[in-house]
């Protein structure tokens, strides 16, 4: 059987958006909107396009800026992020336009953020500050296998209760992120222990060429400004807010796989969630030697091959924690 990473890609059949007039901004910043309410409430900021290929949460922020959206109360930031590697996409290869250097969800840490010498060190640097003012953070993303959507909460328990309570998606992934560096989601304060007042989610809306992922991305959009109490629900278009999930499960990532090297191989193509019931189970094989579940039960959590290299997390291990319905 092929290795993953040699599997024909996917079509690509969203829509690349354009945004010649979005990536503009009303700060001084390219991409980086702001508004400010003048009344006391929480800082929100909706970033998309962390990855260049990760289209549909363009798509969102693309039509919060139609609709004229405006906070009641606190302020409001939408920050369409790595521009440069956007610029790149090519539905043809859409895995190529990722980052330009480097990911750009793995370089907020205070070391990496002081290093100039990559395109998304760079853009980095200049959301920080905008990073810095909010106190609510939803990272809108999309991925390169899976269809299912995943609410990825990080660690903290005021995290996971906040997904739970938004009624979608019906999975959600608690987990440390990735060896290869820090995400923006759990930067600075936002990944302090305890209820420091922060909230931060990521979302993965699905498969990145699915139009259903844009609908994803509205929904979660929508559901997570209402949460923080900065809008009202009938302030949104009510076509945003897809059906409520009957029933949502908590899982809980105890490992994270990553590869030795290029030289990592599924036993099957996996598509994530998948539930292994043995111990013992044969996932794959790093460098010829074979990566087992460690559990009965084991759940897969976004296998993926197609960035592969030293380093990379290509699969998580997850048990569940928590259901509601």
């Amino acid at each position: 059987m092929p290795a993953a990473h040699d599997l024909p890609m996917r079509p690509f059949e969203l829509p690349c958006p354009d945004l010649n007039v979005e990536r503009a901004g009303n700060t001084g910043t390219e991409g980086i909107w702001h508004f400010d309410s003048g009344r006391p409430g929480p800082s929100v900021m909706i970033s998309a396009l962390i990855h260049g290929n990760e289209l549909c949460g363009a798509w969102a922020l693309k039509a919060a800026l139609a609709h004229g959206l405006r906070p009641r109360h606190g302020a409001l930031t939408l920050a369409f992020c790595n521009l440069a590697a956007f610029d790149r996409f090519d539905a043809a290869n859409y895995t190529a336009s990722r980052f330009v250097d480097e990911d750009l969800n793995r370089v907020w840490s205070d070391d990496k953020l002081a290093d100039d010498s990559t395109q998304e060190r760079r853009r980095a640097a200049v959301i920080l500050p905008w990073l810095k003012k909010a106190d609510w953070l939803l990272d809108i993303h999309s991925m390169s296998n899976s269809t299912v959507p995943l609410q990825m909460t990080g660690m903290q328990q005021r995290n996971i209760d906040l997904a739970l309570s938004l009624g979608n998606p019906a999975k959600i992934i608690a987990d440390a992120g990735h060896a290869a560096g820090v995400r923006m989601r759990d930067y600075g304060k936002f990944g302090e222990p305890g209820d420091n007042g922060t909230r931060s989610l990521l979302i993965e809306c699905g498969f990145h060429g699915a139009p259903q992922a844009r609908d994803v991305a509205l929904d979660q959009m929508a559901r997570f400004l209402v949460a923080s109490g900065i809008v009202e629900s009938t302030d949104l278009p009510g076509a945003w807010f897809m059906p409520t999930a009957p029933k949502q499960q908590a899982l809980r990532v105890t490992h994270a796989i990553a590869a030795k090297s290029a030289d990592f191989r599924f036993a099957q193509p996996w598509k994530g969630l998948e539930t292994l019931p043995h111990a013992g189970t044969v996932i794959g094989w790093s460098e010829g030697e074979p990566v087992c579940t460690p559990y009965d039960d084991c759940v897969l959590i976004m296998p993926s091959l197609a960035n592969v290299r030293a380093g990379v997390t290509v699969v998580r291990l997850a048990q569940p924690i928590a259901a509601r319905g």
